[in-house]
Order: structure tokens, then C-alpha cells, then sequence
């Protein structure tokens, strides 16, 4: 048995990134050019999960309102309204944030912000990253 060479002690690696601040949580971000893996945000998922839930529980008449709902719920109205919106996203964005592939930027408060209701205008309006597939 031979002997390579020697292994050194210390080993320095240098990677170069930045920590951004993401949904209340703080995040490191590669510089441009470097591929990120896909990584699905938890509080997005849910919040859709949500949404299409309640929204099947009215449609089935299993409540009569939103309100009635909310209180069943514990959730505040104004809240569950903007939840449900959710469900109004066109399908490919849906299954962007599904799969991971939405932009940093793209944060639950940023989706219960107001979107356009036309499925063709919600790309540019929730920063829909579509290079990432």
C-alpha cells in the first residue's frame, strides 16, 4: 500500500452569497448566473391548500357563507377573503409555486396582494420566474 500525498489540515472554501430576508425568515441567495435548486416555500403551499379547501366547502354547501366559514374556522374574514383569491391564480402559476419554481419575491403577502383576475396578466403581475422549469 503507497501513501498519496499528504491531506492538508484546513481546507478553505469561499462562497460567495448574500442573506435576504424572505417571508419573515432570513435566506442565502447564490450571485446571478448560479443555478438554485428548486425549493418549494412551505407558507405559499399551505396557504393555496387552504384556499382551494375552503373553497370546496362552500361550493359543496357545506357553508352558506364566507363568514360563517371564517367563524367556523377561527379566522378572521378579511383574511379567509383574501386566502380564497388564491384560488382565482391561472393553473401554471399554481403549479409554479407548487414545484418551487416561483421568484424569491413571489412571498405569500405578495400574492394576497391584489392580482389581475385575467389569467394572461397575473405573470408580470406576481413575477412568475417561467426560465426556471
Amino acid at each position: 500500500m503507497t501513501r498519496g500525498a499528504p491531506i492538508p489540515e484546513t481546507v478553505t472554501l469561499h462562497v460567495p452569497f448574500r442573506v435576504v430576508k424572505r417571508g419573515g425568515r432570513k435566506e442565502m441567495r447564490l450571485p446571478e448566473g448560479a443555478t438554485q435548486p428548486r425549493q418549494t416555500d412551505n407558507t405559499l403551499v399551505k396557504a393555496l391548500a387552504r384556499a382551494f379547501r375552503w373553497k370546496r366547502m362552500l361550493e359543496s354547501g357545506e357553508f352558506a357563507s364566507i363568514s360563517e366559514l371564517a367563524e367556523n374556522e377561527g379566522i378572521a374574514f378579511t383574511y379567509m377573503a383574501r386566502v380564497l383569491r388564491l384560488t382565482l391564480l391561472a393553473p401554471d402559476i399554481v403549479e409554479a409555486i407548487l414545484d418551487g419554481r416561483q421568484r424569491p419575491e413571489v412571498t405569500l403577502a405578495r400574492v394576497l396582494e391584489p392580482f389581475p383576475v385575467e389569467w394572461m396578466s397575473q405573470g408580470a403581475a406576481i413575477e412568475l420566474d417561467r426560465d426556471h422549469s
